[in-house]
């Protein structure tokens, strides 16, 4: 099972914004004062409660979708192992009529029948 293009354009949107942020914030494009951040500490623990979320939440989905891999099973599904014996069936349904039309085309060559050939009158 693939993941949609719309779900790994997600992805990708969200890294590239994230690392927009990290190139920003290391070019100290918008950067808080430290004594902001020391000044206000229940601003600091809500930042590092809901960063701890995110990155629990992440690390679930994670989780999950290497979990799905690593268990679902690697064979054919039903569906497709019924689509694989009808091609079957569909090659020799065409040959046995590409033999019928090579044996109606030159009647002589193709004896190997048990059954007695009926004359045209």
């Amino acid at each position: 099972m693939r993941p949609s293009r719309v779900v790994l354009f997600l992805w990708l949107a969200l890294i590239v914004v994230l690392l927009i942020v990290e190139i920003a914030e290391l070019t100290h494009f918008f950067t808080l004062p430290v004594e902001s951040v020391i000044g206000d500490p229940l601003a600091f623990v809500f930042a590092i409660v809901f960063t701890t979320i995110l990155a629990l939440v992440g690390a679930i989905f994670i989780g999950i979708y290497f979990a799905q891999r690593v268990l679902s099973p690697s064979g054919f599904t039903p569906f497709e192992e019924e689509m694989l014996k009808m091609r079957r069936d569909l090659a020799e349904v065409k040959a046995s009529v590409a033999q019928l039309a090579e044996a109606r085309a030159d009647p002589g060559a193709s004896e190997t029948s048990d059954e007695p050939r009926e004359s045209a009158p």
